[in-house]
């Protein structure tokens, strides 16, 4: 008889299992893909290391976290410099000093402000996802940077889109152009896969195992339950489907020794059906692999049952769906739900991480 049986050998159970194991606990995780790790999972290919689900930096001002992914794996520093693609040209991202030279020719950051106040939309109350951007940023910056790359990302027109869906625009009046401003930053040396292995070493994993196949039989295995998957499936939809929007990806092999010179690059038109070109080797540079390279093409595309769940689409009608669903997990004593699927909530990896942790040392304290 096992302590806990964990479903999903994503960041939130395998942490869990680790926790629990190294506390006397006796922990079987299973996973219904052939391997551990979720949407975290990377894998070697010509010696590159890809992140099968789309890039994953790991990021926090959190010491003690990045203490702690560090006991898996040696995470390389490394700080994210993104680039937009608009128009057959290339602009610094986030919005900084240099994209502001690069639209407007600016060389100070009172020049700028100046410019960004003179371009802003008299718009006093916003009523959605445009409208909001043009009354922060104006015409200009929401056609090269939002519009076009929002509207795929989502599939709707950001009239159509709530304002909390983009949160803060980050505009930055110096050239500091690192897509976080966390303290720690970097990439796992060996990849995310020995990271994963690390974690749940010495811990019964069995893969290829649908839990909704046959629930009943894999909770009797155990005394209880960590939940980490979809909580309205596990429901059976009783209050309805959630809503998400799904990433589908298309790998491409090129001989040469760098294809675009960056990580990440964002295409923001909206005629190029996809959202941004992933290039794998520059997560590692130290690793010097010459001639080859590996791109990711990302295709959002909307959810349906089969694929993959990436985005929750937490609007209105569907955030009061996930607090029927939340109200009736708590009458479960014998079932522990979390992670982003069971929260209904996108999580950074810190942050599921810290989430896991939280849980776990609650758990075992009670």
């Amino acid at each position: 008889m096992y302590d806990y049986l964990i479903v999903g050998g994503g960041f939130f159970g395998s942490v869990f299992a680790r926790e629990a194991t190294d506390s006397g606990k006796k922990c079987l995780v299973i996973d219904r893909r052939n391997h551990i790790g979720g949407n975290a999972y990377s894998y070697k290919d010509l010696g590159i290391d890809v992140h099968k689900y789309g890039p994953h930096i790991f990021h926090t001002n959190n010491k003690p976290l990045w203490d702690y992914v560090n006991r898996f794996d040696n995470f390389i520093p490394y700080f994210n410099q993104g680039k937009v693609y608009y128009n057959n040209k290339l602009y610094s991202f986030p919005i900084n000093l240099l994209t502001f030279n690069q639209l407007w020719g600016v060389t100070t950051p009172e020049q700028a402000k100046i410019l960004i106040e003179q371009k802003k939309v008299n718009i006093s109350n916003p009523q959605n996802l445009e409208e909001y951007v043009l009354s922060i940023v104006g015409q200009e910056i929401y056609e090269t940077f939002i519009r076009g790359y929002t509207k795929k990302q989502w599939g709707r027109d950001p009239k159509e889109l709530p304002i909390s869906i983009i949160k803060r625009i980050p505009i930055r009046y110096n050239f500091r152009d690192f897509s976080t401003d966390d303290i720690f930053s970097g990439i796992p040396q060996n990849g995310y896969h020995t990271v994963f292995n690390n974690l749940l070493k010495g811990i019964d994993v069995q893969l290829n195992t649908d839990y909704f196949n046959n629930r009943i039989q894999l909770n009797s295995l155990a005394k209880k339950v960590v939940f980490t998957g979809c909580i309205d499936q596990f429901f059976d939809y009783q209050f309805g489907s959630l809503q998400y929007r799904s990433v589908r990806f298309e790998n491409e092999v090129h001989a040469l020794d760098d294809y675009q010179g960056n990580a990440l690059i964002n295409y923001t038109n909206e005629e190029i059906p996809y959202t941004r070109i992933c290039e794998h080797k520059h997560f590692l540079p130290h690793k010097k692999i010459n001639g080859i390279t590996i791109v990711s093409k990302e295709f959002s595309q909307e959810w349906k049952p089969g694929i993959e769940p990436y985005y929750p689409i937490n609007d209105d009608i569907n955030n009061n769906t996930y607090k029927k669903y939340l109200e009736k997990s708590k009458t479960y004593k014998n079932i522990i739900f979390g992670g982003r699927l069971s929260e209904y909530k996108y999580y950074d990896m810190h942050q599921v991480i810290a989430s896991s942790l939280m849980l776990v040392k609650k758990e075992l304290n009670s």
